[in-house]
Parts: structure tokens; sequence; C-alpha cells
């Protein structure tokens, strides 16, 4: 599978091409500034264009992404859950939006920080999604899910106080080292993911 990178610039180029004449202004300098990757002229514009045409997925998509770029999480989020209302089997939407969950949980503002747990079990939820509906273990997925299950396995341990809870932790942080090595059965040489995958083992076994 491409890079969702790549997919993007490729699925808009075309878009483009085809569909220019019936574009209103706000979507077609939208659509210059996303690509030229200058994300915040894009938000501007295509944020307009969205409001004269709430449905348009192509605009929800291109604003979704653009949030992201920026760090705006919380409305990438938004932005993607509208995307999945409209094209439920973008499985690109779920991927990004995870993503966004997942940058939230690590680094949560003070007012979300009591839903973090919530945004680690959605991230992980929607890279489970991405990869069922793109219908094959890509690699890119499979490394962020398994990130998810190891930051939300470490966020759980720090209030362990009963058997059951550190079962419940470690069974994430084997959830994340084998969607590590399902990464490393495709890209054997990748050292990050064995690096890794050790670090995972060992907190493991500071919990035995």
């Amino acid at each position: 599978m491409y890079h969702f990178k790549k997919t993007f610039l490729f699925l808009f180029v075309n878009v483009f091409a085809l569909s220019a004449f019936g574009q209103s202004n706000y979507e077609k300098l939208g659509m210059q500034a996303f690509m030229k990757s200058d994300y915040k002229t894009a938000v501007n514009q295509l944020e307009k264009a969205g409001n004269n045409d709430p449905n348009n997925a192509s605009v929800v998509k291109m604003l979704a992404y653009s949030y992201f770029q920026c760090g705006d999480f919380e409305n990438a989020i938004a932005a993607y859950s509208k995307l999945v209302a409209l094209k439920p089997n973008d499985y690109s939407a779920f991927y990004y939006r995870g993503k966004a969950r997942l940058n939230i949980a690590n680094a949560p503002k003070e007012s979300l920080n009591q839903m973090r747990e919530n945004f680690y079990t959605s991230a992980i939820k929607d890279f489970t999604k991405a990869i069922e509906i793109s219908g094959e273990e890509d690699t890119q997925i499979l490394q962020n899910r398994a990130i998810a299950y190891k930051d939300y396995a470490i966020f759980k341990s720090y209030k362990v106080k009963k058997s059951t809870e550190k079962a419940a932790c470690i069974a994430l942080f084997n959830n994340s080292i084998a969607d590590f090595q399902k990464v490393l059965t495709v890209q054997p040489l990748r050292k990050d993911i064995v690096n890794w995958v050790e670090y995972v083992k060992s907190q493991i076994a500071t919990m035995k």
C-alpha cells in the first residue's frame, strides 16, 4: 500500500484535474495551498469552502488533514469524524483520527486530562478499523496501533493496585509486541521496532 501522503497527493491532483470547473473559489484556493503543504492557508480557505458546501467529502478530507498537520488535533478529530460519516469506508479517516486521538492522549490539555483513557481506547479502535477496511495489515497502521497499546499500558500501569489490573496491563503490552512483530515480519531490518519490542518486554518484566 502507498504511503498515506502519496495517496493524498495522487487523489487530490486527480480531483483537481477532473472537477476544477465545479469548485468554489475557496475550494480551489484551499486545494492549491494544500498541494503546496501550506496547511494554515489551506485551513483558512477550506473552512470557508466547507461552510458553503458542508457535505463535500473532498473538502472535509483536505481540511481534516490540514488541521492534523497544523497540530490542531481536536478539530482534526471532529473533521475526520465527519468524513467517516460521509465516507465510512475511507480507512485513512480512521487512521488519522486514531493518530490525532493518540497525540491528545499523550499530550493532553488540562481540560482533557480526565479523558485520556477514552482517547487511548478510541485510537486503538480507529487503527483496528483502518486495518479492517484496508483489507491488509499495513505496517504503518500496525506500528501506530502497537504504540497506542504500549502507551495505554504505561498509562494504566501507574494506577495498578489489583492483580486483575496488572494482568490487563500485561495483556496490552503483549498486544503491542504482537503488532510490532507483525511489522518485523515484513520489515525485519527495522532496528527501531526491535528496540521497541525490547522496551515493551522490559516493561512487562517490571510488573511480574
